[in-house]
């Protein structure tokens, strides 16, 4: 069924109708988008071993990449709440395009450098335009529709480790280059999803605009979305903090407690995100049913004990407890997203940028903090801290409930 044709013919209104080939194409796009970011950190130990680099280096190589989507990706959503760009999504893989290529290539810590944050620019600009176009395609099933999307970027995040196994271990870093087609792919979906997004663009200008709640019904009601998208950032810090120290460290402290090799340790990291992955596409479903607040808190809650557990136990029943941690953590990732977006409803773009950029940018801090960390007190007792960081959850007790922003926005 194309979304297109359906709006052309039926005249009905897209919001009403679930749009599931587009739903799908995107979260496609959005697993080859993040599928080539996942390259970077998959690089790590390589580049580690190749050029001599520090984990303080590394972080810094983490941070190039998230602290420019941080900072952009709210932008972007800002500006193109005010006015869409369809073509901005094959564009933004464009830039991704030619940052891969420059990866590959890239023979000092600077030309690195130079690379990610060309990949990091792509990821600014495309990630609020993906998750506009799960909004604008969901019909009534939001929380459903942003995990379709967001699952796509949490699979290609979990192809890291494969991808280190089987292509960067033996190819090493010139083996990033095959993921040159990947992005040529990415851009050709992309240019089918921009038409589809162009014309749903021009049907809704023509239906009368309706007025939205939020900020525009009342002091009361602005103070009391400040008080909770600072609640929302709080524990997008925690677990993308979290999240991040997984990633981009736990391989090296595998390597370094269990004694096992690169291939051997990238298995935990994948399992961790393939497990993330399943927990994203359930938390939506789970929250349209259950209440978005209420999958927060039990998604950062249920993890906490397991978190700081993972560092005492031996490898075996470490790789059962990386599964759950990632699934049960991760099952809140699209409902934060979709929370935020219906606190403030008329900002779908800012929104989508500002928590997943803020996820970004938080991984992004965390890369040089848990690197420095590492590199003072010892990758054991970093590991250790940071299993306590989803005990912030409790501060999910303050958000307003489903039902309170609701009645803001009518």
């Amino acid at each position: 069924m194309l979304a297109t044709s359906k709006i052309a013919s039926s005249k009905t209104i897209p919001e009403q109708k679930t749009a599931y080939s587009i739903l799908f194409m995107i979260g496609l796009c959005h697993l080859l988008n993040d599928s080539i970011q996942a390259v970077i950190p998959a690089m790590f130990p390589i580049l580690q071993k190749s050029m001599g680099l520090t984990f303080t280096q590394i972080g810094f190589i983490g941070f190039s990449l998230n602290v420019v989507s941080s900072v952009l990706q709210p932008a972007v959503g800002w500006y193109t709440d005010k006015k869409p760009l369809p073509y901005a999504l094959p564009f933004g893989l464009t830039l991704t395009f030619f940052g891969i290529i420059g990866l590959a290539f890239a023979p000092t810590f600077l030309t690195i450098i130079i690379a990610v944050l060309c990949i990091g620019f792509g990821s600014a600009i495309f990630h609020p335009e993906g998750s506009r176009v799960a909004y604008m395609a969901a019909g009534n099933r939001r929380g459903l529709a942003q995990s379709i999307y967001q699952v796509g970027g949490n699979s290609g995040s979990a192809l890291g480790p494969i991808i280190t196994a089987l292509i960067l271990v033996p190819l090493g870093q010139f083996g990033a280059i095959w993921f040159s087609i990947v992005a040529a792919t990415a851009i050709g979906l992309l240019i089918y999803i921009a038409r589809w997004y162009s014309t749903t663009l021009t049907f809704l200008s023509a239906k009368p605009k309706q007025k939205t709640g939020g900020l525009e019904t009342g002091l009361s009601f602005s103070k009391a979305i400040k008080l909770a998208l600072l609640i929302i950032v709080i524990l997008v810090f925690a677990r993308s903090w979290y999240i991040s120290s997984i990633t981009n460290f736990y391989a090296f402290y595998v390597i370094e407690v269990y004694g096992y090799t690169i291939s051997q340790s990238q298995l935990f990291i994948f399992i961790f995100l393939a497990a993330g992955a399943v927990g994203t596409f359930f938390g939506g479903p789970l929250a349209d049913r259950f209440g978005k607040k209420r999958i927060i808190f039990l998604s950062m809650i249920g993890a906490t004990p397991l978190a700081i557990l993972l560092p005492f136990v031996n490898p075996l029943i470490a790789y059962g407890l990386v599964g759950l941690i990632g699934f049960i953590l991760m099952s809140s990732f699209s409902v934060t997203v979709v929370y935020a977006q219906e606190l403030l409803p008329g900002k779908i773009g800012t929104m989508s940028g500002l928590i997943v950029g803020l996820a970004f940018g938080m991984g992004a801090i965390g890369s040089i903090a848990v690197g420095s960390l590492a590199d003072i007190f010892g990758l054991t007792s970093t590991i250790i801290a940071i299993g306590f960081l989803p005990l912030l959850g409790l501060l999910t007790y303050l958000l307003p409930s489903d039902e309170e922003v609701e009645t803001w926005n009518t």
